[in-house]
């Protein structure tokens, strides 16, 4: 009984999870294309035959078809599965630390707008304002809960809200500084103007510590991974690359062990602890 209090939940939780992220896919291809997220339902896009319920099971569908149409046999994306199963695992993690909790839910909704965005940024080289707008409000939304839940009362809530008002505008202003900069060094474009909102809502969720983890994460993956790519080849030092997949990264590697790296940092420097005043 006890392992099956165990399994049952997480089965649950990761078929949950890769169902969203089966829409997450909708939400990737059609997004960009200003097409509706609901209509017409799910087909293919070789042979626009409407797929059946079947057809549409996460993860399993497309290994029960060999990554095929049903109905032309064209080849379907291995991302697919890959984006179902990977938001099926971040829902698992984040249950697994936090349980069924105002936190999990909002964690949720944050990992799901992080892999939309990250996805579209590869696809298209843009990042839509309409994720980003919603995950701005509904941190702000999700650290006055936790607030709320903690002590319901405006000196608690209010706190937490100008809190993540901070964030949010630090990141803002702290990304478009480093754009603004980096393109008078450079002499060209550093950075798209919608990394600076993709770091609002970084701020908005995490927190201005969490925030500045997230940009040294994303500077620090971006210059090993755009470093290799152009001692390999792979690029040149003309080709714009997206950023918003390096902040997305940074941004989950902060959520899952920010407090760890931020703890162990401290401890690098201070390992007796912060100097007290006189």
């Amino acid at each position: 009984m006890p392992i099956l209090e165990v399994l049952l939940p997480a089965v649950f939780v990761f078929a949950f999870g890769a169902a969203v992220g089966s829409f997450l896919n909708v939400v990737v291809y059609r997004l960009p294309a200003g097409l509706s997220l609901l209509h017409p339902p799910s087909r293919c896009p070789c042979c626009q035959h409407r797929l059946r319920p079947y057809d549409n099971v996460p993860v399993l569908g497309w290994l029960w078809l060999r990554g095929r149409c049903r109905y032309c046999r064209a080849p379907i994306a291995i991302r697919y599965p890959l984006v179902e199963g990977l938001t099926g695992l971040l829902f698992l993690s984040l249950y697994g630390r936090f349980g069924w909790t105002v936190e999990t839910w909002g964690y949720w909704l944050f990992v799901s707008l992080l892999l939309v965005l990250a996805l579209i940024d590869l696809d298209t080289m843009t990042l839509p304002s309409r994720p980003m707008v919603i995950g701005v409000v509904s941190g702000w939304l999700f650290h006055g809960a936790l607030a709320a839940q903690a002590v319901p009362t405006f000196a608690s809530v209010g706190p937490a809200l100008m809190g993540s008002l901070f964030a949010s505008v630090l990141g803002l202003w702290l990304l478009s500084l480093i754009r603004i900069l980096g393109s008078a060094a450079l002499n060209q474009a550093a950075m798209g103007g919608a990394d600076s909102k993709l770091a609002a809502m970084l701020g908005a969720w995490l927190g201005w510590s969490g925030l500045l983890l997230s940009l040294f994460l994303a500077a620090l993956l971006g210059s090993l991974i755009g470093g290799s790519a152009l001692l390999l080849q792979r690029l040149n030092r003309k080709q714009p690359i997206p950023f918003g997949p390096f902040l997305v990264t940074g941004a989950a590697i902060t959520l899952f062990y920010g407090p760890a790296l931020i703890q162990g940092y401290l401890s690098l420097f201070f390992p007796s602890g912060f100097p007290s005043g006189s």
